[in-house]
């Protein structure tokens, strides 16, 4: 998937939200204010992070060369993803939903309760 799709998938998921806290370049979606997905936009770095469980980051690590610890980020806690990869779409698709659901589940009670996740 290149960039725009992967911006348009995500923002299709319910309560997302997208921003540029860390500057022009640098694109953040968001599930109830906390990020899940970041991307670079000025074309410098060809790939993108998301969020995911340690042991699923393990798991995509081993399956898919073009996935990697989360660069600049936690690297139990996020991946990179090169754009344009190998990896099938509808496989992509559902990593990026994992990252989603797994920070919504990190939201308060609260919070989940306002987006509809209990």
């Amino acid at each position: 998937m290149n960039i725009e799709e992967i911006r348009e998938f995500a923002l299709s998921l319910p309560h997302v939200s997208e921003d540029m806290p860390f500057g022009p370049d640098a694109l953040a979606l968001r599930i109830g204010g906390r990020i899940f997905c970041l991307m670079d936009l000025s074309g410098h770095w060809q790939f993108y992070n998301l969020k995911v469980d340690p042991d699923f980051s393990l798991d995509l690590q081993e399956r898919y060369p073009c996935i990697r610890p989360g660069y600049h980020m936690n690297k139990r806690h996020w991946i990179s993803v090169d754009l344009n990869s190998a990896i099938p779409a509808e496989v992509e698709q559902s990593i990026i939903r994992h990252a989603y659901n797994r920070t919504a589940m990190g939201l308060t009670k609260k919070q989940r309760g306002e987006l509809g996740f209990d």
